[in-house]
Order: structure tokens, then C-alpha cells, then sequence
């Protein structure tokens, strides 16, 4: 054993490297049989493997440029990180956007911009921008509820989300008074640690699953009596980035806890049905709507992406003969984000935001329907002129993911479905998540929810108004084509949006149903 000892004493350290490379090189020319690169270049063909894996890393730091990648571009990106880091967040010597090409946004200001009067609410509070309308105060629901912020946290599931960023995301709408969707994914813990919620469930039932995987009204009447952080129950019939397919969680993310909330299997993929068990057509869905409500007293909404019309007219046909409907419509765009999504889906199902809002914002308004309905946009809708734009053309909210995730740390690196996210945020790996400082991040969550108002309310000032409710699509001009170079909302998709009725935004902040703590 000595000689033994003493022969490998007398290699160099360049031996053991070669050594080592000859065993791959072997293990790659008669072992593996999956890679053809690394059989016909043995050790070296593993160099391709190692680029393509680190690929968009290097794409996103050193090669593509300040508005070139997607989803969210460079520039777009260091406006949330700053934002949220009450950092600078203006820009120096002008845009570099290109302000010709196409579907770029111009919010038309005002000769004389809205001067805030001496004790106006915002003078106070420069970031209170709340809801100009009530969830359910037109179907007389027992608990009408006013979202406190005109931004908020769209669908994200704990279990697609690790436990440390669904508790900073909730911390940290508590702080900014705004609300938090809990996603399909059920009612955790961490979803109520403050903030307001709206419990979201989908064709998997989480949360309010009956034993034979059907929705169990007696658990959902349960679960809102016993958290009373819930505001108002969301129905999910498709999301922007896999409309009429069913979630999916992959196994490796499925923990004994997630397993527990959710009823399933520790470690099996989750894989939701594309329909629900619980209705089967739009009169069911009127139907379970009116139950849900009458049974928890809260307002109950749908969400959906947006392609074909006739079933949406057909909801709006019903509405209008019983006098009865969804209290809030939530419009996701085909440009949303997932966890986990086909490319054939994401790339092509269903229409993008502002196509699919305008056809179906439509369908409703023709029939005088919608100042009974809160509209809530989502689908990278979280920037101030974007949010302009969509309120220009009749949202009344609208909700964040990606936006919300990029605030408490996401960098963008496209890995969601995967389990190895990099910044602990959508990943179960306990060392990832505990990367993440709770209470930091809450507050990062909390500081670009309230810059984002503040930067809104002063595009709405600029523009001569109030309350971003009081934008007109006559606001808003958007590049078309070279033809037509630009033309505004109205002249763009055909309608005029209802105007909301807005009294100051001081009657907002008194109303009895307002959500959030209390502000002062």
C-alpha cells in the first residue's frame, strides 16, 4: 500500500487532469450513446453543452442590447430593480427607445397639467391611486370590496413560487395596500401574512377540492370564513400563456407541504385538467358564480385570455336578461407568463392583451354592461404608460407577475419550469429560497408598488386628470403603420371607453369598503 502511496505521491497534478479527461474521452467514444457531438469529439464536445446552458445568461449581460430581448428588455427590467430599490430611476440625455416603430405608446398631455389642490388626498399620499369602482356593489354582494391599489399581485401559486417569495410578495402588498392573487396552487400560509387576498382556483380545485376532485362549495365557504384576508374569489377559465390547457407543476417542485394544500402526491407532476368538472357551459358558470357569492357573501369574478367571442357574448346576453354576472372580469394577454408552458401554446394561443381587452371590452359595453364590472388587465402591463394606455381603454385595475417577481429579485433567466431558478423565488430548493431576506424583499415589493403609482399619477396630472379612471381613448395615440403613422385608441379599435363615474379621488378614500390597512 506504501508503494502504492508513493507511486501516486510522484504523478503531477497535470497527470490526474489528463487521467481524468481520458475517462471522459473514453466513457464518450464506447459509453454514452445519447450525444452524438461529444462521441465524435470527445471531451471537447462537452464545451457545447456547458455554452448552450449559459447561453441566455450571456445574451442577456454582455450581447443583446438595452430594448432588444424579451420578455422584458434591459431597460425595462433596471426600471423595476430601481424602482423597487428607491434607487434613480430616470433616464440622462433623452430616450433611446425607437419612439417611430410600431405599437409604440403617446400619452397626450395637457397645455395645463392637473394642479393638486391644497389638502387633497395626494398631497398626503402621493401614491394613493385605489380602484374608481367596488367589486360586487352592483350585484348588492353582503362584502363589496374596493382594491386600495390600481396595481397588484396577478395569479402565482405556492408550489410554482417558493414559500420565502409568496410570503415577501404577501408582506409586501400588506405595505402598499394592495392585493395578493393566490393562483390556482390553493391558500397557504404564506399567502397571509398581511395583505389582502383573492383566492384564485382553477380546474385542479386546490384549496376547495372535493375527495372525487370536484369543487367543494362547503370547503370554499369554510376556507372564507376561517381568513378573513380574503377579499373576493377568482375563477380561472384560461390564462394568457396556455389558454385551454390545464397547469402544470412539475414533480420535482412538489414538496410534502405543497402536497398537503394541494391534495396530491409528493413528487408527481400536477398536471390540471384543460376543462372544468364544475360547469360545463356559460349558464353553469352564471350559476356557480351566484352560488359562490351567495354562500361567502364576497364578490366572484373570472379570469381568461381572450380568442373566439361567442361564448363571452353569450355570458353578456345572460347578464343583461337576469341582471345578474361576474363582479370583476380579469383579461390576461397572450404575452403572460407561466411557470411552465409549451412553446406551441405561448407562443400562439390566444390573442394578445390589448387585441383580445378591446374585442371583448366591446362585447360587453354595446350591451351597456360595463359599469357593472371591475376590468382588470394583466399581461406586462406594469409600467406607468402601459398602465395609461390600458386605462385609457377601460381597465379599472391591473395585475403583475413577472413585474412583482423582477421586483423581489428575479433576474430573468427563463428556468421557472425546472426547479433551479437562480434566485430562489420559483424553485422548493431550500438553499435557493433562503437567499431570499423577507422582509428586504417585502419592502422592494412594497417601494415599486408605490413608485409605479406615483409615476402614474403624475402621467394622469400631465394629462389633465385626476384619476387614471378619467383617461379617454382620445388620450392615447399608438404608431399603426407607415401609411397612418399614429392614431389613438378610439380610431385604433373601434369604440369609445364608458366613462367611469369618478367624484375625486376623496370619496375614494373615505369609502367604507376600501381595502388595505389603514393609511394614515
Amino acid at each position: 500500500m506504501d508503494v502504492f502511496l508513493n507511486t501516486l505521491s510522484t504523478i503531477p497534478w497535470w497527470g490526474y487532469v489528463l487521467g481524468f479527461l481520458g475517462i471522459v474521452a473514453i466513457r464518450d467514444i464506447f459509453f454514452q450513446k445519447a450525444h452524438t457531438i461529444s462521441h465524435n469529439y470527445p471531451v471537447v464536445g462537452h464545451l457545447r453543452y456547458w455554452l448552450e446552458s449559459i447561453g441566455p445568461e450571456m445574451r442577456q449581460y454582455f450581447v443583446a442590447n438595452n430594448r432588444e430581448e424579451l420578455p422584458f428588455n434591459r431597460i425595462e427590467r433596471s426600471w423595476i430593480y430601481a424602482s423597487a430599490k428607491k434607487e434613480n430611476n430616470y433616464e440622462g440625455f433623452g430616450t433611446d427607445r425607437d419612439i417611430y416603430a410600431h405599437q409604440h405608446i403617446f400619452v397626450k398631455n395637457q397645455m395645463m397639467a392637473f394642479k393638486t389642490p391644497e389638502g387633497h388626498t395626494n398631497t398626503k399620499h402621493k401614491d394613493f391611486v385605489p380602484c374608481a369602482k367596488v367589486m360586487g356593489e352592483y350585484n348588492k354582494r353582503r362584502k363589496p370590496y374596493r382594491p386600495a391599489s390600481v396595481i397588484n399581485v396577478s395569479a402565482m401559486s405556492f408550489g410554482s413560487l417558493s414559500a420565502a417569495a409568496v410570503e415577501a410578495l404577501n408582506k409586501g402588498v400588506a405595505k402598499a395596500h394592495a392585493f395578493h392573487n393566490t393562483g390556482e396552487g390553493g391558500l397557504s400560509p404564506y399567502h397571509k401574512k398581511g395583505g389582502d387576498v383573492v383566492f384564485h382556483f382553477g380546474t385542479g380545485y386546490f384549496g376547495v377540492r372535493s375527495s372525487d376532485g370536484n369543487f367543494s362549495l362547503e370547503k370554499m365557504k369554510q376556507l372564507v370564513e376561517d381568513n378573513p384576508c380574503i377579499k373576493a374569489i377568482e375563477i380561472k377559465l384560461s390564462q394568457g400563456a396556455k389558454p385551454g390547457k390545464g397547469g402544470v407543476l412539475p414533480g420535482a417542485k412538489i414538496s410534502k407541504e405543497i402536497a398537503e394544500i394541494r391534495g396530491v402526491e409528493v413528487g408527481k407532476d400536477v398536471l390540471s385538467p384543460a376543462t372544468h368538472k364544475a360547469f360545463s357551459n356559460v349558464t353553469e358558470l352564471m350559476q356557480l358564480i351566484e352560488m359562490i357569492a351567495d354562500a361567502t357573501g364576497l364578490p366572484v369574478g373570472i379570469k381568461g385570455a381572450i380568442g373566439k367571442l361567442d361564448q363571452w357574448e353569450e355570458l353578456a346576453e345572460i347578464m343583461l336578461k337576469t341582471g345578474k354576472g361576474p363582479d370583476f372580469i380579469a383579461v390576461d394577454g397572450g404575452e403572460g407568463g407561466t411557470g411552465a408552458a409549451p412553446p406551441s401554446f405561448a407562443d400562439h394561443v390566444s390573442l394578445p392583451w390589448v387585441y383580445g381587452f378591446s374585442e371583448l371590452y366591446k362585447v360587453f359595453q354595446t350591451r351597456n354592461l360595463t359599469n357593472r364590472i371591475v376590468f382588470i388587465g394583466s399581461g406586462k402591463l406594469g409600467f406607468p404608460a402601459k398602465a395609461a394606455m390600458a386605462f385609457a381603454m377601460g381597465v379599472d385595475c391591473i395585475n403583475v407577475a413577472r413585474e412583482a417577481m423582477m421586483s423581489i429579485g428575479c433576474i430573468q433567466a427563463q428556468i421557472c419550469h425546472t426547479n433551479k431558478c437562480p434566485a430562489g423565488i420559483a424553485t422548493q430548493n431550500k438553499w435557493r429560497q433562503n437567499g431570499i431576506n423577507i422582509p428586504l424583499k417585502s419592502d422592494r415589493l412594497a417601494q415599486y408598488f408605490k413608485t409605479f403609482r406615483k409615476e402614474l399619477v403624475e402621467i394622469t396630472h400631465a394629462a389633465g386628470y385626476e384619476h387614471p379612471c378619467q383617461f379617454t381613448m382620445h388620450d392615447i395615440q399608438v404608431n399603426v403603420d407607415d401609411i397612418d403613422l399614429t392614431r389613438n385608441l378610439r380610431t385604433t379599435y373601434g369604440y369609445n371607453k364608458t366613462l367611469v363615474p369618478f367624484q375625486g379621488t376623496q370619496e375614494l378614500y373615505d369609502c367604507e369598503y376600501l381595502g388595505g390597512k389603514n393609511f394614515d
